[in-house]
């Protein structure tokens, strides 16, 4: 599968955030299906503690449609989520979007009703300076 446009940018965001890359791409099989998500992450922490672990699906939104590009990343989301819950549930799934996308088209009422009533979580990220500049 072909990595997202932004793939790496994510990758370098992270870890400056202080994420240990696990898995590029994490793949998993839940009953007999495979899944490919961009990236698995850990929390770098002390030794003694274990730290969050996230999976990370990345989207361009660089298609003509967002609209479209939404649809497909909502349903990822949904079938990674459900995934994960299966075989790895302390593991929190979150979609990385660029910074402008979030701040005009994820603003659009449907668009924020339909993060809300779905419970995606999003990691806004930069591209110039390769960092993350929210969780939600």
């Amino acid at each position: 599968m072909a990595k997202d446009r932004f793939h790496h940018v994510v990758r370098n965001a992270l870890e400056k955030d202080g994420w240990k890359v696990t898995a590029d791409p994490y793949e998993i099989n839940v009953d007999d299906v495979d899944f490919e998500i961009d990236l698995a992450a850990e929390e770098l922490l002390a030794a003694e503690q274990e730290g969050r672990k996230i999976a990370v699906e990345i989207k361009s939104f660089i298609s003509p449609s967002n609209v479209s590009e939404f649809h497909t990343s909502l349903g990822q989301f949904l079938n990674y989520r459900d995934a994960l819950d299966k075989i790895e549930p302390e593991r929190q799934l979150y979609l990385a979007v660029r910074v402008p996308i979030y701040e005009s088209f994820f603003q659009r009422k449907f668009i924020a009703s339909a993060v809300t009533k779905y419970q995606l979580r999003l990691m806004i990220y930069d591209v110039k300076e390769e960092v993350i500049r929210q969780w939600l």
